[in-house]
């Protein structure tokens, strides 16, 4: 069991408050990182989404409307990058990153693989 963890998390969404709280029901009290405000850098980001073992156009929130309003459907894996990290409500959620390893915990229960 892991007993340190890092998540990435954006408090309005419920699948970011429902990793959080599975976080916390296993006796981890997790770095909460509200990245809305202070946002990964890209290299950071690009580390976070390699340990993840996910390409950026994998971890990008395609129903945000800045994402079609940027074109990035059509844009390289390089372009997405750095939309997201130019525009961090583009980066999807929870990342969560345990001595275990890195998720995009979506499902939830995948959180539970790095656990």
């Amino acid at each position: 069991m892991a007993n340190t963890a890092t998540i990435y998390h954006n408090p309005r969404c419920s699948t970011s408050r429902n990793t959080l709280k599975l976080l916390q029901d296993e006796g981890i009290d997790p770095t909460v990182v509200k990245y809305l405000e202070t946002p990964p850098t890209r290299d950071e980001l690009s580390g976070l989404l390699d340990a993840a073992g996910l390409k950026p156009s994998e971890a990008v929130r395609r129903k945000e409307a800045l994402y079609k309003e940027l074109g990035l459907a059509e844009a390289t894996e390089e372009e997405v990058l750095t939309a997201m990290a130019e525009n961090p409500i583009l980066i999807e959620r929870p990342l969560v990153v345990t001595d275990k390893g890195t998720v995009l915990a979506r499902p939830i229960d995948r959180v539970r693989d790095i656990l």
